[in-house]
């Protein structure tokens, strides 16, 4: 069968499914790495990187395998995929990489957002970091991706419907109300600077889920001014120093960033970073099981507040990691 890109319809829960069959053929952890510098993708004379994604789940010119019929819908898997090399470094995390490549990354990121929205097929951009062979990295070298979606990802989706609902009944933006109540009950606060703050939510479903909001109410990457970019760096470094220094190893997560759809303003969706690490203690990993997958139910094996405390005895050994590296966090450590 042909090479296709395409999107399934999923009428059980109302959302689209992308298929992609090139995407068996990408590399695992072997050759030369496409991402240092001096390759044919690469060149020379770079800190910061954007590539197009050699094996896209999306792409402009996708063509589907099939033709629907009745409710099992197809249609092309149009979209971008991109991917951001963080440092020409072949080793390291956004802890470790310069200040200045973590604000130029996160520049990228804007100008990708501002560029991949301005198509209208495009409905939403996500952008997305997945480190360690855990998670399924094929490719070691710091990297992120970004995938510019034909529509808004259901996780998305009923983040938007809640918090529509809660700005509808209490005019106020729901992110902002968790984070009145988080600094109120001040026990999962970890890290807070001008312009974000890293906590543990009260909701955690992941053992050592992080969430970092924006203290202004803004709503894409695309709104963040200069010292908000850089204060993002900042934030982006300190917590990832707080995982790496947990367990005293590099820890594996997945990031992703929530922001609007595209080319929206809204007064009731709010700019947030959420981090997922599989790890639920030093030596063990958690496997979301029958009752995850199967009912959209997570299980927590122990308190928010307690994992939040380990956190925060992490980040005491992170203000001495990142002196002894002449980097001096912009705001306060919990």
């Amino acid at each position: 069968m042909a090479t296709s890109n395409e999107l399934r319809w999923n009428p059980l829960l109302g959302t689209w499914i992308v298929v992609s069959s090139k995407r068996r053929g990408r590399p695992w952890r072997s050759g030369a790495c496409p991402f240092c510098p001096g390759t044919p993708e690469t060149g020379y004379g770079w800190d910061v990187l954007v590539l197009e994604n050699k094996y896209p789940a999306l792409r402009p010119d996708a063509a589907p395998s099939r033709k629907g019929s009745d409710i099992y819908r197809v249609k092309p898997g149009y979209g971008f995929c991109k991917v951001v090399v963080e440092t020409p470094e072949h080793e390291g995390d956004l802890d470790t990489i310069p200040f200045k490549n973590l604000v130029r990354y996160i520049e990228a990121l804007k100008n990708e957002t501002e560029n991949l929205c301005s198509d209208p097929k495009i409905k939403y951009v996500a952008p997305f970091r997945n480190k360690g062979e855990v998670i399924g990295v094929s490719l070691t070298h710091p990297h992120s991706q970004v995938y510019a979606l034909p529509f808004i990802p259901p996780r998305v989706k009923v983040e938007l419907r809640n918090a529509y609902r809660f700005w509808k009944r209490e005019r106020k933006c729901l992110f902002c109300h968790i984070l009145e109540l988080e600094r109120k009950e001040n026990l999962r606060i970890l890290y807070e600077n001008t312009s974000f703050t890293m906590f543990m939510p009260f909701f955690a479903m992941w053992p050592y889920e992080v969430h970092i909001y924006s203290n202004d109410h803004l709503n894409m990457l695309t709104d963040l001014n200069k010292r908000e970019v850089e204060d993002l760096a900042d934030i982006l470094k300190v917590t990832v120093a707080m995982y790496n220094s947990l367990f005293d190893f590099s820890l594996p997560y997945m990031m992703f960033i929530h922001q609007t759809p595209c080319n929206k303003k809204l007064e009731f969706y709010h700019l947030h970073i959420e981090f997922y690490p599989p790890h639920r203690s030093k030596d063990k990993l958690k496997y979301p099981a029958g009752i995850e997958w199967g009912a959209w139910t997570f299980t927590y094996d122990d308190l928010p507040e307690n994992k939040a405390t380990e956190l925060k005895k992490s980040l005491k050994k992170v203000k001495d990691k990142l002196s002894k590296e002449k980097y001096s966090p912009r705001g306060i450590i919990f």
